[in-house]
């Protein structure tokens, strides 16, 4: 980043993960944040060469270059997309919206300016055990993937010092699956590829908010013979992070993943080499202690703004993908479908945009 070019960036939502976002920005000899808008803040004011707002359109007024979004699900894209109208490059935190009309529009702007870079924050992309698996599945050291196998969980849809628009369908769009099973699945797309043939249970029977507390998944991609079965949950009371990749000549399992709550264990990639008589494996594990990714995640996306070089991983493309699969997985339970007028995926193609 030896351009002498500054950047000047505007933040849209501080809450927990905005002031991470901040922090990571702050980091890049390229960017100097100079406005940030959250609803909390009690008035408009100026401090440290920073302007604050109360309201993300007033925000957008101010001359910036980089957007980035932290607001909620039901505002995330209307934002997005004002900020793309406004040529300004633009992160956006998943998911990218409510539902796919909502990513759909912003795709149709994007594609009006290509000059412009849009990335979303998938951060467990970023992970270094992620990266470390991902690495090690492409080079087919271990052979094809069989079956993925996940679960991702914590106690309930609001925990620490999030709010509690998570709870509200007109709000969030979803749940759990939505909220923070989007991280497996866009993990289990990046490495098992597309998934065609889709069975769910979905359940919001335990917390009775209007939106999923449980989400049960089995998929298959036939083109390559993948399974996956993987499970979302707000009803795990020991929070949990697994994910199990059955190889043809071995597993490597994601085991924990480093957050800021520390509550999902210490993070860890596992792999087992199936032996010649598939009766014994040789094991290696390996332990990751420093969590990076927030600062490799915008890293690479100020990199690519500098270099003008394309969104690789994280892009809208991706994140349309990750949200068709997570309302196929909404639409294949009938009752689900139908107590909330889940609208066919199928009508939504990136295709056509």
């Amino acid at each position: 980043m030896s351009n002498k070019r500054i950047f000047k960036v505007g933040i849209a939502g501080y809450g927990i993960v905005g002031k991470v976002r901040h922090k990571s920005l702050n980091k890049c000899s390229n960017i100097r944040v100079v406005a940030i808008c959250d609803k909390n803040f009690k008035t408009n004011s100026f401090k440290n060469n920073i302007h604050y707002f109360t309201n993300y359109k007033r925000l957008l007024k101010e001359n910036i270059d980089i957007l980035i979004v932290c607001l909620t699900n039901q505002l995330a894209p209307i934002v997005t997309l004002e900020g793309l109208k406004k040529n300004c490059h633009v992160f956006c935190e998943k998911p990218p919206g409510i539902n796919l009309k909502d990513i759909h529009k912003v795709l149709k702007e994007e594609k009006k300016r290509k000059y412009l870079k849009l990335m979303y924050g998938f951060n467990h992309r970023y992970h270094d055990s992620v990266k470390y698996c991902h690495q090690l599945i492409k080079s087919k050291k271990y052979g094809n993937i069989i079956s993925l196998r996940g679960i991702y969980g914590k106690s309930k849809l609001i925990t620490f010092n999030q709010t509690d628009w998570r709870t509200k369908r007109k709000s969030a769009g979803g749940g759990i699956l939505l909220d923070q099973g989007i991280h497996m699945i866009d993990l289990v797309r990046l490495f098992g590829g597309s998934f065609d043939e889709i069975y769910s249970s979905i359940s919001n029977s335990y917390w009775n908010h209007d939106v999923e507390d449980n989400a049960y998944v089995l998929m298959k991609n036939k083109k390559n013979n993948v399974n996956a079965l993987i499970h979302s949950s707000a009803t795990q009371w020991n929070h949990k992070f697994r994910l199990e990749i059955n190889l043809e000549k071995g597993n490597i399992i994601l085991d924990g993943i480093l957050t800021s709550s520390k509550s999902y264990g210490k993070e860890r990639l596992i792999i087992i080499n199936k032996n010649k008589s598939e009766l014994g494996f040789a094991e290696k594990k390996y332990s990751f202690s420093n969590d990076q990714s927030w600062d490799n995640e915008i890293n690479y996306f100020v990199s690519c703004i500098i270099n003008n070089k394309k969104i690789i991983e994280g892009n809208s493309h991706q994140a349309f993908n990750t949200m068709k699969l997570i309302f196929e997985i909404y639409y294949s339970d009938i009752i689900w479908r139908k107590k909330y007028s889940i609208q066919n995926p199928k009508i939504y193609n990136i295709d056509n945009i």
